[in-house]
């Protein structure tokens, strides 16, 4: 990809672009400038900068998930799995949604196979 060319998928300016990489001036780059640079080039932001991501710690096991997790014997696997899911912003809250939630993930298994 051309200078050129990243500048317009980016909607920044090649002399933006070159002050950046050259690292000359005192040019602040905002974070929405970072993430059009980043989205044109088909990388993270944490690419760009040479960082690891900061995760939030929201991969942390809910309690009711623990639970559940315990009492049906679920691999580790599937409860990391589980842990990522929110419906309407939110995580399940009691051992029998979780169990709702893993009942109907394991009922569509079939649809992953195909038949040949």
């Amino acid at each position: 990809m051309t200078l050129t060319e990243l500048a317009k998928e980016a909607k920044v300016s090649k002399g933006y672009l070159s002050e950046i990489e050259t690292g000359d001036g005192e040019t602040r780059v905002s974070g929405q400038k970072l993430y059009g640079i980043a989205n044109a080039l088909g990388v993270t932001m944490s690419d760009l900068l040479g960082q690891k991501l900061i995760v939030d710690q929201e991969d942390a096991i809910p309690d009711s998930l623990s639970e559940f997790a315990k009492t049906h014997k679920l691999p580790q696997a599937d409860v990391r799995m589980l842990a990522g899911i929110q419906f309407r912003g939110d995580r399940p809250q009691t051992e029998e949604r979780w169990a709702h939630i893993y009942s109907a993930i394991r009922s569509s298994e079939w649809m992953d196979s195909s038949d040949e």
